[in-house]
């Protein structure tokens, strides 16, 4: 028999051989992790609105989620997390794209700063248009708002001065920004609150050069205030909520998936401390035959959370217990109904986009 390098592959690396005899929730797509999280490590996360659930299951499965912005101790954990506190490392509300994460770098060293910095809702109330939901009902004032994004971005400098390990879920490549200075915005300025001028404010469908590019300069500039620093990225599996590109909001979905996962791919092939997560492909692929997205075919349910975390911790973490084991098939009409309303519940998190 002739001799090709295919015969000796694992099996994994076979589409038939990956799948052959598995139950959907039983199937992992990761072997060796280019390197293990210890409990010891302070992680940090940031990203989209996916990238809550990290944080969440980290924290339950007793792993060092670093948090340099956890509000007044005073306060109740319902209270802060109404206000954004310990739902990410720091109170920066979701962020979204490269750009958005390499210009919250810059704007915590203080090398770029912004000329629009304050917003109005639609009560008059002041709110920070870089972060717009974290603030129920806005600030008392523009000079309460100045105040706590000085000692907001502290904690940003802390963040990634001191963490180990940097989680970044990669959301979107449409995003707006100024025609002034170029600064982005997690949410189109006129949904959550400011004026919309097409004078002032821009749409922008970044490339996978531009991603790319991105990507690269901040892991350096990372490198510069934290020389050990690892990173890891992983890309949303959330669709777009609404898309400014004049196609089908799936089709702008698929491109700007592709777009980041490419960049992703890229940035992992080139530095040994970045490693990539496939959250992604574990909640899309079609083993799951879309069984964990809910009713919206948006939302991501407990179900598929579940896999990706439990597979993040199986290989990603150094005596992560995997979280929760994968649910025994149904038996009973009983036991059929409650794996349903499991696999269909959902998670809620907080999104700016879902202000769209």
């Amino acid at each position: 028999m002739p001799q090709h390098p295919y015969q000796d592959i694992p099996a994994t690396s076979h589409w038939r051989k990956a799948f052959d005899g598995m139950a959907p929730n039983q199937i992992e797509l990761v072997g060796d992790f280019k390197f293990k999280l210890s409990r010891h490590d302070k992680v940090a996360t940031a990203g989209s609105c996916f990238a809550q659930h990290i944080a969440r299951h980290l924290g339950r499965d007793g792993f060092n989620f670093f948090v340099t912005e956890p509000g007044h101790a005073i306060g109740s954990p319902d209270i802060k997390k109404a206000h954004h506190y310990g739902i990410f490392s720091a109170r920066y509300g979701n962020v979204y794209t490269a750009r958005q994460l390499l210009q919250l770098f810059d704007r915590a060293y203080g090398s770029f700063s912004p000329t629009e910095d304050c917003w109005l809702n639609a009560s008059g109330r002041p709110i920070d248009p870089y972060r717009p939901s974290i603030e129920p009902g806005g600030f008392s004032s523009k000079e309460e708002l100045l105040r706590d994004r000085v000692q907001h971005l502290r904690a940003v400098r802390t963040m990634f001065e001191h963490l180990d390990v940097f989680i970044f879920t990669l959301g979107l490549t449409e995003h707006w920004r100024s025609a002034i200075d170029g600064s982005v915005f997690p949410v189109c300025p006129g949904v959550a609150g400011g004026e919309f001028s097409p004078d002032k404010h821009v749409f922008h469908n970044s490339s996978v050069n531009e991603v790319i590019a991105e990507l690269r300069e901040f892991q350096d500039k990372l490198g510069q205030v934290n020389p050990g620093a690892k990173i890891i990225f992983t890309v949303s599996p959330v669709p777009l909520m609404a898309t400014m590109e004049p196609r089908h909001v799936l089709v702008s979905t698929v491109a700007s998936k592709s777009i980041l996962r490419v960049a992703a791919d890229q940035l992992e092939r080139e530095f040994s401390h970045i490693a990539y997560f496939p959250s992604y492909e574990i909640v899309t692929s079609p083993f799951s035959k879309g069984s964990y997205f809910g009713p919206d075919l948006r939302s991501v349910t407990e179900a598929g959370v579940e896999h990706v975390m439990r597979t993040f911790l199986a290989h990603a973490t150094e005596g992560g217990t995997g979280g929760h084991a994968p649910p025994a098939a149904p038996g009973s009409g009983r036991e059929q109904a409650t794996f349903d309303a499991q696999a269909h519940a959902i998670v809620n998190v907080m999104c700016d986009e879902d202000l769209l």
